[in-house]
């Protein structure tokens, strides 16, 4: 019975001994996963997009805030609307935290809107979410040779908008302002792009555009329009008002029907989102709460600030647990309220 007993303690130690060598080992590992690696942003966009100075503006200043100090590149990978990148980021890439999905801001309520693609490879809740570096607030500009002076004017005039398809934001938010708000506005689809359809208006073939977002080219042209009269923002696609049109309001501020709230509140969650940075699912949590930490670092960080004001790239960050919150809330979003909100987007 001794000599059992004696074995017994004797393997019980060498268990405590393996364990305690095995956590010192895993913190290491921690500490110094990211030493001499490279961490790859798939950018869901082209070169020269608003979504990819946004991934290259967060890969210039990351790394620094990362143990170790690994080099930070951009791969650009289009295609789908951003579908491409997110499968890849969910499917194929290694799971070991050197892969970052910079992906489009409609990512986030796809399931919603897709329920039955095919093409989806990835449920959106479960992309281990890093956080966003802007707020998308997309606008109704029009001509003002169109009349067109303020947010009740839509309802006694009909108004042509130019837009890309009946699936973009520019026909979707139109749809929806006429079933929710009253509007009369009639989309001119076929427009390839912001720049055509921002185009059309200065030509005056179309009375405005509708924005999905408004990046900085985009938005230099609107304010120097207003600043010669040609043209105004006569209303807001967002959870919040663009300072830099202080005056116009939002979609959500004309809507007194709470269920009519309520369906443009889900379909602004992803203006809010902007343009988010995600790790696949499986990724360890260690690596995960190391780039938490480095995110936040990153845009407190003064050289990031000034670099971001040299390209004139508005940032607003949002924390992963913010936009967590935010899909959660639409997603637990009645199912009728849904199966609405995909017939107004034409899906």
């Amino acid at each position: 019975m001794k000599k059992s007993s004696k074995s017994l303690t004797l393997a019980a130690l060498l268990l405590s001994w393996q364990a305690f060598a095995g956590s010192q080992a895993y913190a290491q590992s921690g500490t110094d996963f990211y030493k001499s690696k490279r961490i790859f942003v798939v950018c869901s966009s082209a070169p020269g997009g608003g979504y990819d100075q946004y991934a290259r503006l967060f890969a210039r200043h990351i790394g620094k805030h990362i143990p170790g100090e690994p080099t930070v590149v951009v791969q650009n990978m289009p295609g789908a609307e951003g579908i491409k990148a997110a499968n890849y980021i969910y499917n194929v890439a290694p799971q070991d935290g050197t892969f970052i999905g910079a992906l489009p801001r409609s990512i986030g309520l796809s399931k919603i809107y897709s329920v039955h693609e095919q093409s989806l490879k990835f449920d959106p809740l479960k992309f281990k979410w890093i956080g966003s570096l802007k707020r998308d607030i997309g606008v109704l500009v029009v001509n003002t040779k169109s009349g067109i002076n303020k947010p009740d004017d839509l309802k006694t005039h009909e108004v042509t908008v130019s837009s890309q398809a009946i699936n973009s934001p520019n026909s979707i938010y139109a749809r929806m302002l006429n079933q929710l708000y009253g509007s009369k506005i009639k989309p001119v689809e076929g427009y390839e792009g912001s720049t055509a359809g921002m185009l059309a208006v200065e030509r005056f073939e179309t009375d405005g555009h509708i924005t999905g977002g408004t990046p900085t080219p985009v938005k230099n042209r609107i304010l120097d329009w207003a600043k010669e009269s040609k043209a105004k923002v006569v209303l807001q696609f967002g959870m919040h008002r663009d300072p830099d049109f202080p005056d116009a309001p939002t979609a959500l501020e004309l809507i007194s029907d709470p269920k009519g709230h309520q369906l443009f509140q889900i379909a602004f969650t992803e203006q809010e989102v902007g343009s988010p940075f995600v790790f696949g699912p499986n990724v360890p949590k260690e690596q995960y709460e190391i780039l938490l930490k480095a995110f936040k670092e990153t845009y407190t960080d003064p050289e990031f600030i000034a670099d971001a004001e040299r390209e004139k790239a508005a940032i607003y960050a949002l924390n992963a647990s913010d936009i967590i919150t935010l899909f959660e809330e639409a997603y637990a979003s009645p199912p009728a309220v849904l199966e609405e909100l995909r017939h107004l987007a034409g899906h």
